[in-house]
């Protein structure tokens, strides 16, 4: 599986970055981050040590939904759906809608943060 490369960046700056990529001003280079966090705090609640857990939980045990996934957990499946939307939010993530049920997918099995000074 491949690794995520996240930013840490002021709003400001990730605004002014997503303007000047919009308007043709800067390409960003292969390896450059595509997710963003504002905050190193933003970063560590996201992948917090029990999401990295069940990051995993569904790279090995590859549910079906997030109740087959809630019940290997043994999370409740309304608090685990908005852990999983909010991971999905930041595209760590897919949500497959597939009839009447949703499959997680992960993107990625490591991840690299890069802090901008």
């Amino acid at each position: 599986m491949k690794t995520i490369v996240i930013g840490v960046m002021p709003r400001e700056q990730i605004r002014a970055r997503a303007i000047a990529i919009a308007k043709g001003q800067y390409k960003p280079k292969p390896g450059e981050p595509r997710i963003w966090f504002t905050s190193m705090k933003s970063v560590a609640e996201v992948l917090s040590d029990r999401n990295r857990a069940l990051l995993k939980v569904i790279r090995e045990s590859n549910p079906d939904s997030i109740a087959v996934l809630a019940k290997a957990t043994g999370r409740q499946p309304g608090n685990l759906s908005r852990t999983l939307k909010t991971m999905s939010r930041y595209g760590l993530m897919d949500l497959q809608r597939k009839k009447n049920h949703v499959r997680p997918v992960v993107k990625a099995s490591e991840f690299r943060i890069v802090a901008a000074a």
